[in-house]
């Protein structure tokens, strides 16, 4: 397989984003502006601070006077509920890593529906039936707290973190839940020689870094950062520069010797109880304000660029320029394959 070292492709102008950004702030919403019927959404697996999803649902809720919480599930949790849920749906809208693509249209827990304005999104990133589209991409990167790291340099790639000094500073999500941990995994295995069909390097790799004290979390581990009780957290990119924004002092690295970027998807639940709503909910995601809050949040929109006011606070191309693209609906169709290994072999 041929690892294409490109920038995922998009359509629309940088200028209409940034436009759209002024307009993403805690204001009322303008009269007449509410659509819905003022009652809820339940979108699975949005943590509120997860990239930019807390204000993402607010400004939703401000536009419509439809009520979206948050949610707390990762990729695999939210899949288990749905297909738990299947016979009497609680969920309008899903939201998974696009290793969970296949899974999800296979346990046929969504419905065929494109928002408005997904059209503009490449054929290589949606279903071509509708059931879900790629909303935005980001790409594995290390997260560092520099001010926990007991005297030790920020490590610059994968076989730092196997040093003596970066002993128990590690941590990452479970790659058998959680769709990022996962992509952690596979990016660490191409980037040290493995390729989809084999896992050897990355396997030998994790379990390396199990040895050196790494641990692993279920759910969203960025607040562990800021309190340093996880100094290094291999997750996405746009978790870390959102923590900076935050006042955080770390460092966001796309390891030296290659990375992963990761396209995430939303799509329609079948038989969701609340469907225009879920409807209406897709719709803004793909809307200019948007995809200008996703950007907001350095979730780098799949309609557009990151604004150049964003785009200046993040790491420069080249360094993204080491994330590679990848088939991935092979990479979701080994999963269960990895999964497997992973736990006879790794484990936690």
């Amino acid at each position: 397989m041929s690892h294409r070292h490109t920038v995922i492709p998009a359509t629309a102008t940088a200028a209409a984003l940034a436009l759209a950004l002024t307009s993403c702030g805690n204001v009322a919403a303008p009269e007449g502006t509410a659509t819905g019927d003022g009652e809820i959404v339940i979108t699975y697996n949005s943590p509120t601070e997860w990239g930019n999803y807390g204000q993402v649902l607010s400004t939703f809720t401000e536009r419509t006077g439809i009520q979206a919480p948050n949610d707390p599930k990762n990729s695999g949790q939210a899949l288990a509920a749905l297909q738990a849920e299947k016979g009497a749906p609680v969920a309008d809208v899903a939201y998974t890593g696009i290793a969970f693509a296949e899974q999800l249209t296979d346990a046929e827990v969504l419905q065929d529906y494109v928002p408005e304005g997904a059209d503009q999104v490449p054929d290589d990133l949606r279903d071509p039936d509708g059931a879900w589209t790629t909303v935005h991409t980001g790409t594995i990167a290390f997260i560092v707290n520099e001010d926990h790291l007991d005297g030790a340099p920020v490590p610059t790639g994968w076989e730092d973190l196997l040093e003596p000094e970066y002993e128990g500073l590690v941590g990452y999500l479970d790659p058998t839940q959680a769709a990022v941990g996962y992509s952690v995994a596979t990016a660490a295995n191409l980037a040290l020689g493995g390729t989809l069909e084999d896992w050897g390097p990355g396997l030998d790799y994790l379990g390396d870094l199990k040895e050196n004290g790494a641990s692993t979390a279920a759910q969203t581990a960025t607040a562990k950062v800021a309190q340093g009780e996880i100094p290094i957290l291999i997750d996405t990119d746009f978790n870390g520069y959102k923590l900076q924004d935050e006042g955080a002092d770390v460092s966001v690295v796309i390891p030296e010797e290659g990375s992963l970027q990761i396209p995430y998807i939303v799509g329609l639940v079948a038989g969701a109880p609340n469907e225009d709503n879920g409807r209406e909910l897709l719709d803004f995601y793909f809307s200019e304000e948007g995809q200008g809050l996703f950007a907001a949040g350095y979730m780098r929109p799949v309609i557009g660029d990151l604004p150049e006011d964003v785009a200046e606070r993040v790491l420069p191309d080249e360094d993204y320029e080491r994330a590679v693209t990848i088939d991935y609906i092979e990479q979701g169709a080994r999963q269960q394959e990895f999964i497997e290994l992973y736990q006879g072999e790794v484990g936690f």
